[in-house]
């Protein structure tokens, strides 16, 4: 791809500083103030949250570090896999109610969801996890094939104080097929009509022949197409665990599209490229900034 080029501009150094990079201006409006201001004159997109990293198993204090610098860029956080429950109880509390003084709501994983449904121990599991003030639970048949009922499982999770996610896809099954197609987005649309939040499209940690990603990585854009098309960008969620899943979902559907399982020291790049302000997304027209606003 060839490098984009700029018209000469003309540097006015005898200009002074704008006020709101003063040393003595106020900072009472947000901790954002100057940062949103001079992303406002390139014209970044004003964006909501529309990721969801997880959190594999880190320690208290390095989640509360990403949740203070990166709290605002997340629609959700997962604490994902089984990690927590083995790991110290006191250090889980403190990571949920970090998240919690961030605005940011907490998700297991789907992991925990298919054993604690397999032992027939389900309740329990829904009281753990109110009790521990989680905000949602993801349910799923990743790698346990079982008898779901959406209705009932959305029903007692939300009698709960819980919401529920439902992760579409195995995780050992390798990439969907175009005929499998229609028995998932079937699927997703059962979910959402019995009280689900939001469907996630699995991608595992590797996005390598699982979900919409073949034997080499490649997104399969039709196939992804049809989730958007037939549940909408506020309920679909692709999971996007590396570099190359995270930028093909993005160079392909532009900005609004939500990603998950993205590691938290990724979110900022993520966002960067979603805003166009990596090198690699200013090649790309649907994510490249609009540029200062002419008056």
């Amino acid at each position: 791809m060839e490098c984009l080029k700029s018209k000469p501009v003309k540097i006015n150094t005898a200009k002074p500083f704008p006020s709101y990079l003063t040393q003595n201006s106020s900072m009472s409006d947000t901790p954002q103030t100057h940062l949103s201001k001079y992303l406002d004159l390139l014209g970044v997109a004003k964006l909501p949250p529309l990721t969801s990293p997880f959190d594999p198993g880190y320690d208290p204090g390095t989640t509360e570090g990403h949740l203070e610098q990166s709290g605002h860029l997340m629609d959700s956080l997962k604490i994902s896999m089984a990690c927590w429950q083995i790991g110290s109880e006191p250090a889980l509390r403190r990571k949920l109610a970090a998240a919690r003084k961030a605005g940011v709501k907490t998700c297991t994983g789907g992991g925990p969801f298919e054993v604690a449904f397999w032992f027939g121990k389900f309740q329990e599991y829904l009281e753990l996890c109110a009790g521990l003030q989680f905000d949602r639970i993801e349910a799923g048949e990743g790698f346990i094939t079982q008898e779901l009922d959406p209705r009932e499982i959305c029903t007692a999770a939300q009698a709960q104080g819980l919401e529920v996610q439902f992760e579409v896809g195995e995780k050992q099954s390798g990439a969907f097929t175009d005929e499998e197609m229609p028995v998932m987005i079937a699927q997703s649309k059962r979910w959402l009509d019995a009280g689900a939040v939001q469907i996630i499209v699995e991608g595992r940690e590797s996005a390598l022949d699982v979900g919409l990603f073949d034997q080499t990585g490649q997104l399969n854009r039709g196939n992804a197409d049809l989730f958007v098309e037939a549940l909408g960008f506020d309920r679909v969620v692709f999971e996007a665990p590396n570099k190359s899943s995270q930028f093909a979902f993005l160079n392909h559907f532009g900005p609004d599209v939500r990603l998950s399982n993205v590691r938290l020291e990724e979110i900022l790049r993520v966002e960067i490229y979603r805003r166009g302000l990596h090198s690699d997304a200013f090649q790309h027209e649907n994510l490249r900034p609009k540029g200062p606003r002419k008056c």
